[in-house]
Parts: structure tokens; sequence; C-alpha cells
């Protein structure tokens, strides 16, 4: 539910009343100091009226005098410490240019300036962020900017937490503001300070950042369920007030004192429900809940026991968050019933102390910071340790692509849990591999690992781990990380974590180890999809890389991907595309139109078209056309032998063809394996092809039994060179290949 925004009291001049308004501040933390806020305030008071007041005002009016006190009220309520509120009340006017850190540094201290820098240095972000799309990639500047945010972060927690009241404050303020404005500002709130709210575990702040973005980048469906809400209200209310004293007699009969109240249902997390799971309005099971309050962890769980013997549990909807927390510390249990008149409700319970921790997040500790209480201390530094973690990879993997995932990872539901051999809990994001556990437990583990069992059974390192699964990991002593490791098509790690410490370690060996490697990388590569050799200088000016020689190290030590490469040199061999012109009609020619959409004519528009047998073209592969005698156009590679001899004798039949925007069809094609013979090969490849949902339309094997080894051709249906280079990936991981490539020859 959106929060109402709450006005400073004022004079009868319209004036703000400061006096009145401290006398609230300082009732809500009495920890405070009443003499250096109302400095502060009567400071960035007398830069307001010097300047402009209008000038730097936001959308709705407010000064940046009235934001900073709208600021230190969110901390306040936050129970931050005296230095954070003072700097909230100056960082706009700082911000707006109206005064500088130096003469703040001199007037309130070092610390107050600093928390002011670390703000403006994450306000540098909103330059990254574009309206209607999420993070932008790719500028070095914005890379710099992210870095500088991070490392603030870290220093100071402080930092980020203005920030989110800051931010706060902003998107309250944007609906006088234009529809530009409104949409750079919500996108900005919903793709980086939502996600950190919930990472900090402010429940609270979380739920009004997301609502009031959602308001103003899908303005109808909010409007659609902010209308079906109040349209339901007065029942609903009645109906929790009948469920809150049930549930209230039931639980002082057994001795357990709790506080009940009705939950409001936040209207995005509404929305969030009803597109995840396919669900209408009326099916959204917790529209209706109640929350109960007690005093100790054992009282949750008698709580629980009771609300399952008054009414039905539905299957499938409990969540016990005490005993496996969420990663950003939030505790409590979840369950769902089919209570009183056959309606769905959901009920939390939860303590005193963890309700706190849910609504406040790292602010519940901050009390904790430079004491002597070990619980607390220990339990601040947790909350606050993913931020050093994002910093550590962050500075590895050298740009921003990973740290929307990292900052929205809990927010997704699909998360395993598994189990060290120590049996400490471990939780990772759904398809994790024994890798990413490997570089989730430390760095050296993930460097050295050579293998993995899962319950005392070595699996793959690709295997994808399930929830409740112990994992122990084979390591070698002097072990290191495989390039293979970065191929996305072989499924080894799936976390940018993990993938940051390969790239990380690879960027440590020598250029000339790289150079090698990562030239034998694609080449290699390129052979397998039997894609033709192409111009590495050209190709590496694609990249954006000076030299050849450059790309290769990149290439080496991870800073390119294997994949991306082979996608450019298939843009560089596919020939320049024009839009197609129908100059000539179609029944002129006579000739029936064809049925392959996804070729392009150039010249001509579309005429029926068939796949060369010879030399089997997929989309990705360059390709020309021959126009045949009552056939319509064949299609060949570029490279084919028979179309290159046709272009010889008859150059006037040869046409360009390109690939339309998407494959509607898959493409047969001859792949060719060769290994060591054993038992089963065969059963083994085709479940491989059976996993891959592969159609085989023809298979030969031959068996050498001079040397043992056994030489397999296959003809498949394949929809493109990515499925292709996936499916070759996957078979060369079985026992006894050797090797796995797509056959060349017309």
């Amino acid at each position: 539910m959106v929060q109402v925004r709450v006005h400073q009291p004022v004079n009868n001049d319209g004036s703000i009343n400061l006096e009145a308004w401290l006398d609230h501040v300082v009732s809500v933390d009495s920890q405070l100091d009443r003499t250096a806020l109302k400095d502060a305030c009567e400071f960035t008071q007398e830069i307001e009226k010097k300047g402009n007041p209008a000038k730097h005002s936001w959308a709705d009016g407010t000064s940046s005098f009235q934001a900073g006190l709208e600021i230190a009220e969110i901390l306040a309520d936050l129970k931050l410490d005296q230095d954070s509120l003072v700097a909230a009340v100056i960082y706009r006017s700082v911000r707006e240019g109206k005064v500088t850190l130096a003469e703040v540094g001199q007037r309130f201290g070092p610390v107050v300036s600093k928390l002011i820098d670390g703000v403006l240095r994450m306000a540098a972000i909103s330059a990254s962020l574009s309206p209607r799309q999420s993070l932008v990639l790719g500028s070095q500047a914005q890379v710099e900017n992210l870095r500088k945010m991070l490392v603030a972060m870290v220093d100071d927690v402080r930092v980020a937490l203005i920030k989110l009241a800051e931010r706060t404050c902003a998107i309250r303020a944007v609906k006088a503001a234009d529809d530009e404005k409104r949409l750079r500002v919500a996108r900005e709130v919903f793709d980086i300070y939502a996600p950190l709210a919930h990472r900090l575990g402010i429940g609270h702040i979380k739920w009004e950042l997301e609502d009031l973005s959602f308001r103003y980048l899908e303005p109808d469906q909010y409007k659609q369920i902010a209308k079906l809400l109040h349209e339901r209200r007065l029942d609903r209310e009645r109906f929790i007030s009948d469920v809150m004293n049930q549930l209230q007699n039931e639980l002082l009969a057994t001795g357990v004192n709790a506080d009940i109240s009705g939950r409001a249902k936040h209207i995005y997390s509404i929305w969030r429900k009803m597109q995840r799971k396919g669900l209408e309005f009326s099916q959204i099971y917790d529209v209706r809940a109640v929350r109960v309050l007690v005093p100790e962890v054992r009282d949750c769980y008698t709580a629980l026991g009771i609300v399952h013997t008054l009414w039905r549990h539905i299957p499938k909807e409990f969540d016990d968050y005490i005993a496996n927390p969420k990663e950003n510390g939030y505790r409590s249990l979840h369950t769902a019933v089919i209570g009183p008149e056959g309606k769905v409700l959901e009920v939390q319970i939860r303590t005193h102390s963890m309700h706190e921790e849910a609504e406040l997040g790292v602010c519940a500790h901050w009390r904790y910071k430079g004491t002597d209480v070990k619980s607390g201390s220990n339990h601040y530094e947790e909350k606050i340790s993913w931020l050093r973690q994002v910093l550590e990879w962050h500075e590895e993997l050298g740009d921003i692509g990973g740290l929307a995932e990292q900052l929205r990872v809990d927010i997704e539901p699909d998360r395993v849990y598994v189990f060290t051999p120590d049996g400490h809990a471990i939780d990772l994001p759904k398809g994790a591999t024994p890798l990413d556990f490997a570089y989730r437990v430390h760095t050296e583990i993930g460097h050295n690992c050579r293998g993995a069992k899962i319950n005392g059974r070595i699996v793959p390192l690709n295997y994808s781990l399930q929830t409740g699964e112990q994992v122990e990991i084979i390591t070698s002593k002097h072990g290191s990380p495989s390039r293979d490791w970065l191929n996305s098509n072989l499924g080894y790690v799936t976390t940018s974590r993990a993938r940051a410490k390969i790239v990380h370690w690879f960027k440590l060996q020598a250029r000339d180890q790289n150079v090698a490697a990562g030239k034998t990388l694609i080449e290699r590569e390129l052979a397998r999809l039997g894609l033709p050799q192409v111009d590495f200088e050209r190709l590496a000016e694609k990249a954006n890389v000076k030299t050849a020689e450059d790309m290769f190290a990149a290439l080496g030590a991870g800073d390119l991907r294997l994949a991306h490469m082979v996608n450019a040199a298939q843009q560089l061999l596919e020939p320049e595309r024009i839009e197609p012109v129908e100059l000539i009609p179609r029944q002129a020619r006579g000739i029936r139109a064809g049925k392959r959409s996804d070729i392009q004519i150039q010249g001509v528009g579309n005429l029926l078209t068939q796949m060369a047998g010879c030399c089997q073209p997929l989309p990705g592969d360059a390709i020309v056309g021959y126009i045949t005698q009552g056939r319509g156009v064949s299609i060949h590679r570029q490279d084919c032998a028979s179309v290159l001899q046709l272009a010889g004798k008859e150059p006037e039949r040869i046409i360009q063809v390109s690939w339309g925007p998407i494959p509607v069809q898959t493409y047969p094609v001859d792949i060719v394996i060769r290994a060591y013979d054993r038992p089963g090969l065969l059963r083994d490849v085709s479940q491989v092809l059976l996993n891959e949902k592969i159609n085989v339309l023809a298979v030969n094997t031959r068996s050498n039994k001079e040397d043992n080894t056994a030489l397999m051709s296959l003809t498949i249906e394949i929809p493109g060179l990515d499925a292709l280079g996936r499916l070759l990936g996957r078979i060369s991981q079985l026992p006894n290949i050797i090797e796995t490539r797509r056959n060349r020859t017309p």
C-alpha cells in the first residue's frame, strides 16, 4: 500500500514550525541531541533564505530544506544516529550547490562531511539508467560510478541508508512531475533502491518503494488492483476482525500472550504473484492476512499449531523462515489456511524482535556497532557482509552486468539450500552447480576443485543442485580453473560470483599463455561449429579491441565470452542485409511463394526456397542462393564447394539471400562424434539428444578394432548454431569422447 506523505508542522504564516518538528523527531528517538540537530536545521534554513528557494525545489514545490527534514524523519524512524540525521538535513543543499562539503566539514565535522560525500557518489547512478529499461551496460564511466557507490556503501552503511531515505522522498514527490521524470525516478527506484532496501531487510521502505514505482511504471495494472482492493475493503475488514478475535481467544486459553493485527497486502506484491502464478485477483490467498507477534520463539510454533488446529492447512503453502532465514536475515513463519466461510487466509507468526528486524533490517542492530554486545555486533556484521562480498567480486568482474542480479537475487523465490559435509546450510540460486557451491564456500576451494560428491555419490561439475543435498568438493593441491568453466554452453557455473572468481584467476596468468589459450579456444569452436576461418583483425575491431592479439588475450583471461565472439564471427561472415524490395511480381516467374519466411531474398521478395542437401546451412551461417530450374531458390553456405563451382559457370543465377529475424523451424545438419569404443556409448549419446529434445534423422556407427575407437555420423534437426554449440558441448562431456564437430564435407 502506498504511504500517505506526512507534512512538517507549520506556523500560522506557513513557515515550518522547527520546534514542533524537533519535538516529534526527538520523541521518536530520545538518544538524539536536540541542540546539534537544531543547529543543522537552522544552518540549512539560512542557506535556503540566501538563494532562490524555487530554483532547485522538487516537482511538488518541496525545497531542499523541507526535503532534508523529511529525509531525517525517515532515518529517525530507522533509529539512525545523530551524524546521519545531520547529514540528511544538509544533503540536498550540498547536492544543489548551495553549500560546499568543505564548509559542512568545518562546521559539523568530518563524519558528517564524509557521509554526504558518499551519498553524492551514489547519486551518480541516476545517470546510468534509462527510463524504460534497466541497467545500461558498456560505459566505463558507469563502471566507475558503480564502483564508487559500492566503496561508499562498504565504508559506511549509513550512506546507503541516507540514500534510501532520500530516494523515498524523491519518489513521493514526483506525483506532480512530468511523465519523463516520473518514469526515470521510478525505474531507478525499482531497479536499484527497492532491491537494496530488501537486501538490508528494511521491509516497510522496500514495500513503499515497490508500490510507488509500480504506480508509475504500470499505471493501468496499479489502478485496477487498487480499485479491487478498495471494493472489498469492508468485507475484508469484517472477516479479519472475526479471525483476530477467534485466534486471540484460542491463544489466551493456551497461555500465549500475542499481539494480532491485520496485515495489508501491497499492490505490487499482489500483481507479481498474479503474474508469476497466472492467477486472477480472486485467487490471491494473502489479500486476507493476519500477523501474530509473540514473546518467544517457542510461542511461534505453539501459535502455528493452534492456527493449524483451527483451520485446515493448504499443502505447499508453509515456509519456516525461522529455521531457514532468508539471506537478508528475515525470520518468520508463513502459512496459509482455509479460514472461516471457506476463505483462504495467510498467517504470519514471529517474535517482537523478529518483527523489528523485518521492519528495520540492518538498522535494528545499528545501536550495537562499536559496543561490547557480542551477539548484536556479530549480527550487525552479518547484515552488511553482503556489501563487502559485492565489492570483492565487482572489483574482479570489472563491469556492472552482475550488479542487478546480485541485488535482486533474494527477491526471486527459487532458491536451493544445500549442506556442507559439516552440516552448514548454504543457499544458492536455483540451477546452481557444485562449482558455484565451491566458490561460495571459498575461492581457493573453487580454484582447486576437481570433482564433487552429492550425498556420497560422484556427480559431474555441471550437475544442478537440489534442496537438501549434502555437497562435498573434491580438491587437488595443485589444481587450477579450466577455461571450459567459462563456456556457457557447458553449464559449469551459473552465478556471477563464481564466474568473477574464475575470470580474476585467468587475469593473473601470463599474457602469452592467455593469448595462446584464447586463440586455441576460438579456432577450436569455429571449427567445431563448421564455420570458416574469419579475419581475426576485423573480428577484434568488431569486439572493440585494438588488435587480434589483445582479443586472444581477453578470451584467454575470460574478459570476452567465447559465445559472444562466435556470434560476432557469424555476423562478419553473413552478407550485409538489404531490405527486400518487390521488383519482380511473383506471378511473372510462375513460382509459388515459399513457406520459409525465415529466408529473405534480396530484390524479389519471397520465393520458393529449399535448403541444399550438400552443405545443410543453419541460421547464422553465411549463405547465398542459386536459382534452379523449376524448384525455386536453393540455399547454400557461402563456402560450399558445389555453389562455388556453380558461381564460376553461371554467376548470373547466384543471388544474395539472408536469414530472417526469427528461425521458425529446424534444419538438418550432419555431426561427427569420435570416441574410444565402450559398451553403452550409443545409449549415452542418445540420452543427451533426448534431453536436448533433438530429432535424429540418421545414424551411422563404425568401430575400428585396431585403435579401439568408434566413429559416429549423425544427421539431426537443429534450430540454429546456438543449439548446435550447446549440443556438441554436452556430448563432449560424456566419458571416452575424443572429438565432436559439425561435418563440413559437402
